[in-house]
C-alpha cells in the first residue's frame, strides 16, 4: 500500500469522506460535487479508476460492503436517496440499485453496512427522523423497509453491533462473582 499522505483527489469541492475497502487496497471519497471517486492504492501508486456520478446532491458517506458480497460501495446524499454501486468482472462500476426518491424526505447522513453473517443489509440515517434499511434479497432484488419517529430532530449517525452468534448473550446458569 502507498505511503501515507496527501494526494489531489479531483473533486472540485469539499470532500466530505474517505473509507477504504476491507484489505485496505482501494479507497472510495465523496464530496459536494456529487461524486464519488474510487482509487486503486495497490503499489506505490495511487490510481484513479472510477468517477460514480448519480446523486443529485452533495454525497455525505460512502461505505464497502463485506468482500464476501463482491465489490459493493453505498452512497448517501443531501438528495435523499442512497446508491449502491458494483464493480462489474470488467472492471467498469454501475448503479445497482437507487432507493425511492419517496424512502426519505431529507437528507440522508450516514450509512453502515451490517457484519457479514447477517447478510447484505445496509442501515440509512436521515435528516427526517428515519431510519431504514436496505436489504439485497436472494433473488437479486433489493428491499427498503422504514422506521419512523427514531428522533424528532432528524438521524446523524447510524452503526451496527458486531454479530454475535445464536445464544451467544445467553447462559443456563445466574453469573458467578467472577463472571460479572
Amino acid at each position: 500500500m502507498a505511503a501515507a499522505g496527501t494526494f489531489e483527489s479531483g473533486h472540485v469541492d469539499m470532500v466530505h469522506d474517505a473509507q477504504l475497502d476491507y484489505y485496505g487496497k482501494r479507497l472510495a471519497t465523496c464530496s459536494s460535487d456529487r461524486v464519488v471517486k474510487v482509487f486503486d492504492l495497490s503499489g506505490e501508486q495511487r490510481t484513479h479508476i472510477a468517477d460514480l456520478k448519480g446523486h443529485e446532491g452533495p454525497v455525505w458517506q460512502v461505505c464497502w460492503a463485506h468482500p464476501r458480497y463482491g465489490a459493493i460501495l453505498a452512497s448517501a446524499s443531501f438528495d435523499h436517496r442512497i446508491i449502491l454501486w458494483r464493480e462489474g468482472p470488467d472492471g467498469q462500476w454501475s448503479q445497482v440499485y437507487k432507493t425511492p426518491s419517496t424512502l426519505h424526505t431529507a437528507s440522508v447522513n450516514s450509512i453502515a453496512f451490517a457484519p457479514q453473517e447477517l447478510g447484505l443489509l445496509l442501515a440509512c440515517a436521515s435528516s427526517d427522523g428515519t431510519v431504514s434499511i436496505v436489504e439485497h434479497k436472494p433473488d437479486g432484488t433489493w428491499e427498503t423497509s422504514k422506521i419512523n419517529n427514531v428522533h424528532a430532530i432528524g438521524v446523524t449517525a447510524v452503526s451496527w453491533a458486531p454479530a454475535v452468534p445464536a445464544g451467544g448473550l445467553v447462559a443456563s446458569q445466574p453469573p458467578t462473582a467472577a463472571t460479572k
